[in-house]
């Protein structure tokens, strides 16, 4: 593990001092400058990723795809969404209008007399133990995201914008991160929030951040695989999620056009199958939204096109 932490440190040490930095006192942000280190971490993360996607998911794709790629236009679109995402664009824009807010909110609380509570130092032995540690806190992000992610699909109002990630009808390991801008801004205040209230150190945050991205790539991918009986109780694989995205049976409850659904799980299909919501089907599904299929729905062709429809669907208008 410290050899890990050492190594990241030191190339976030030299890309932050010979790149970011020089940077930011040319544009007079020199006052920002620990903001701009702990982006340089979310930077090199998203490089990381990125790197994973071409040398190693894309290559699976290749070897074994659910689908041949009719349209690599909207491929193209989902690829623009990933590099928003993953090199740190987003955090930029919300270190600009949420963080000052939670800064000063949480603040207020320390003062107030509300000690930092962290979840790991209720288990002895845990916080000398960092990969435990980690483990952790994956574990419960990954049951806050369980739920949020049910919400989105039982929620009409968000469902709305929430739909078009489930509109790609040509799914591959760029979809993970086709989501509204909107919909990015509910996420981080449930992640942030989450953070605070379980005393998760940001270096393990961005650990956590950064692992269930790349199993979100993964699980997205067009890409003909599962784990077998049990592996697919273990871990999320590209045949369960992608049915959670297959017309008329992900979004939908039993098939009758009502919100709900199967299959939420992030990482561990333990909470689907906890709570009800398992379809282990071995069965590979056209993906989309029922409307968009039999209706011809629109969700867009371009990145702003999308977002746009998607504000509309949200106040009933699209």
């Amino acid at each position: 593990m410290d050899w890990v932490t050492d190594f990241f440190s030191e190339v976030q040490g030299q890309l932050f001092e010979f790149v970011l930095q020089p940077l930011m006192f040319t544009l007079g942000l020199g006052n920002f400058l620990e903001d701009g280190y702990a982006a340089t971490g979310w930077l090199l993360v998203g490089l990381l990723q990125l790197a994973v996607l071409l040398s190693v998911i894309g290559p699976l794709e290749r070897w074994r795809p659910v689908e041949p790629v009719t349209d690599p236009a909207t491929v193209r679109v989902d690829v623009i969404y990933t590099l928003i995402h993953r090199l740190g664009l987003i955090q930029v824009l919300l270190f600009f209008t949420l963080d000052p807010l939670f800064d000063q909110l949480f603040g207020t609380l320390r003062v107030a007399g509300w000690p930092t509570f962290h979840l790991d130092a209720f288990w002895p032995g845990v916080t000398d133990l960092p990969w435990v540690s980690l483990l952790l806190y994956l574990v419960v992000f990954d049951l806050v995201n369980y739920w949020v992610h049910r919400a989105q699909h039982q929620w009409e109002w968000w469902w709305r914008l929430h739909a078009l990630h489930h509109a790609q009808r040509q799914l591959t390991m760029w979809s993970d991160n086709r989501t509204h801008l909107l919909d990015d801004v509910l996420l981080a205040v449930v992640s942030v929030v989450v953070a605070q209230l379980i005393g998760i150190a940001p270096g393990q945050f961005v650990a956590v951040v950064a692992l269930t991205q790349l199993s979100e790539s993964f699980q997205h991918a067009n890409l003909r695989l599962w784990f077998g009986r049990l592996g697919e109780r273990l871990w999320v694989s590209p045949r369960f999620h992608r049915l959670h995205h297959a017309v008329g049976i992900g979004h939908e409850s039993k098939g009758n056009n009502t919100l709900g659904g199967y299959n939420f799980g992030v990482l561990l299909p333990l909470w689907d199958m906890l709570f009800g919501t398992a379809n282990f089907e071995l069965r590979f599904d056209p993906t989309g939204v029922r409307d968009q299929v039999e209706q011809g729905r629109d969700y867009g062709r371009g990145f702003w096109s999308q977002q746009w429809l998607g504000l509309q669907r949200l106040f009933g208008r699209a």
